[in-house]
C-alpha cells in the first residue's frame, strides 16, 4: 500500500467531508487515476459520432489517452492512443475519418481496428500481429459509448440490464450529440463531482435552476408535486419506476446505478428559461410530463433527461487541481436546428448553471488549500457525497492493498 494511505484514510470520519490531502496531494492524484478512472466505466460519447467506417474521436482523461473508431467491419472499437514501439501517442486529432493510424514519430501503421498494418525497417522475424494498439473494454447502451481501461474491468451489464426498461422509453439510440461545451475548473476531481451529486447548494448559488427545478426543495409541497407528476408520467408512456442499486463486483470495484425522476415546478414543461418546449419530444414519449430523469451509470457518468432534450455532465481530472466540466446536449436525430430546436435556448440553463459551478467549486478548492481547512459535517441532502465516499475510499484501500 501507498505509504500513509492507510493513516490518511484512517483521519475520515464518515458523513463529513474528505481529509485535506485527498484534494491536494500528488500520490493521491496518481492513485485516483491508476486505483479507481482507470477500473472505473467511463462515458465517452455516442455513436452518432462515428456514423461511418473510418469515422473516430479521443477520450483523455488524466494520464490516458483512447482511441474510439468504427472499422471496416462496421464494428466500433477502442484502444489505448499508446503507439506499441516507443509509446508515442499515435492518434493527435481529436475526431475525424481516416483509413489507417499512423504513429507521427516513426511512422508505424494501425488498422482501423488496432491491429498493426506495418512497421518500417524491424528485423526479418518481427510479428506484426503481436503488436497491435492495446484493446479497451468497450460496451454500447442504447447508443451511449463506455470504456474501461482495466485488464479486469467491473461488470456493467447486469446494472444496464436493470436500468434498460426505465431508460427504453426515451430511446437514447436516436439521440445525437449537438453542442459539447468545457468548462475548465481550477479545482480537484472530486469536488468537482461532489458538487454535481449533491442539491444543498442549488437555491444560494443556481438562481436560474432553482426557478424550475424542485430539487432544490425537499419539502412535503414537492413530494405532492412528484406524485403528480409521476401520473402524467404513466401516461406519456414512462414507467414511473426508480432504480437505486449498488453492485460490489468481486475485482473489489462497486457499480452504482441510478434513476430517479423528478418534477420541475408548475409551468415549466423542460429546463427552459420560459418553461415551454425547447425541441421535439424524445422517442416514444405522447407528451410532456413536467419532470426530468436524474440519471447514474457508475459514479463519474451522469445525466439528465427532460422530456425533450438528454444533457450529460462529466468531470475529466486533467491534473491534481484542474478539471473540464464537460456539458452535452443531445436531441432526437431527425431534430433541425433553426426549425425544431434553437441552440442558445437549449442550452441556456444548462451554461449559466455551469459557469455558477465553475466558481463555487474553484472557491471549494482554495479554501481546501488552507492549511486550516478541517472536514466539515455532510447535510442530509448530500447523501449522494456520502455514497461516492464509501465507495471509493473502498475502491482505493482495496486496489492498493492488491498492488503493494
Amino acid at each position: 500500500m501507498e505509504e500513509g494511505f492507510k493513516e490518511l484514510i484512517s483521519k475520515y470520519q464518515g458523513s463529513q467531508s474528505l481529509p485535506r490531502q485527498f484534494y491536494t496531494s500528488e500520490t493521491v492524484y496518481k492513485m485516483d487515476i491508476q486505483h479507481y478512472w482507470n477500473h472505473s466505466w467511463i462515458w465517452v460519447g455516442h455513436i452518432n459520432q462515428i456514423p461511418n467506417v473510418g469515422d473516430f474521436f479521443l477520450f483523455d482523461y488524466g494520464y490516458e489517452s483512447v482511441i474510439i473508431a468504427r472499422d471496416k467491419n462496421d464494428s466500433v472499437n477502442a484502444f489505448l492512443n499508446v503507439c506499441r514501439h516507443r509509446g508515442s501517442r499515435v492518434c493527435i486529432e481529436k475526431s475525424g475519418n481516416t483509413r489507417v493510424f499512423v504513429c507521427p514519430y516513426h511512422a508505424w501503421t494501425y488498422e482501423l481496428n488496432g491491429s498493426l498494418r506495418a512497421a518500417r525497417e524491424m528485423e526479418d522475424n518481427f510479428n506484426t500481429a503481436e503488436y497491435s494498439l492495446k484493446k479497451v473494454n468497450l460496451r454500447i447502451f442504447h447508443g451511449l459509448i463506455f470504456i474501461c481501461v482495466a485488464d479486469n474491468p467491473p461488470n456493467i451489464d447486469e446494472g444496464l440490464l436493470q436500468l434498460e426498461p426505465l431508460v427504453e422509453p426515451f430511446e437514447f439510440e436516436n439521440l445525437k450529440i449537438v453542442h459539447s461545451a468545457n468548462y475548465p475548473v481550477a479545482a480537484n476531481w472530486k469536488l468537482a463531482l461532489e458538487n454535481y451529486m449533491e442539491c444543498y447548494h442549488c437555491a444560494p448559488a443556481h438562481l436560474e435552476y432553482s426557478r424550475s427545478h424542485s430539487l432544490k426543495d425537499p419539502s412535503s409541497a414537492n413530494i405532492e408535486l412528484k406524485n403528480c407528476m409521476l401520473k402524467k408520467s404513466m401516461d406519456v408512456g414512462l414507467s414511473g419506476e426508480e432504480l437505486q442499486i449498488n453492485l460490489l463486483e468481486s475485482n473489489n470495484v462497486e457499480m452504482d446505478f441510478y434513476f430517479s425522476r423528478y418534477p420541475l415546478f408548475q409551468g415549466y414543461k423542460t429546463g427552459s428559461k420560459s418553461g415551454e418546449k425547447l425541441a421535439p419530444l424524445l422517442g416514444r414519449l405522447k407528451d410532456f410530463d413536467g419532470g426530468t430523469s436524474d440519471i447514474q451509470i457508475g459514479i463519474l457518468n451522469n445525466f439528465l433527461s427532460y422530456s425533450d432534450h438528454v444533457i450529460g455532465y462529466r468531470f475529466i481530472p486533467r491534473s491534481l487541481q484542474i478539471t473540464d466540466i464537460e456539458v452535452i446536449w443531445m436531441v432526437r436525430e431527425d431534430a433541425e436546428e433553426g426549425k425544431d430546436y434553437n441552440l442558445e435556448d437549449l442550452t441556456w440553463l444548462w451554461h449559466c448553471t455551469s459557469k455558477d459551478d465553475e466558481r463555487i467549486i474553484a472557491l471549494n478548492q482554495k479554501g481546501v488549500n488552507s492549511n486550516h481547512y478541517v472536514p466539515g459535517p455532510l447535510s442530509n441532502m448530500e447523501w449522494g457525497i456520502k455514497a461516492f465516499h464509501a465507495g471509493y475510499l473502498k475502491q482505493l484501500e482495496e486496489k492498493t492493498n492488491i498492488n503493494s
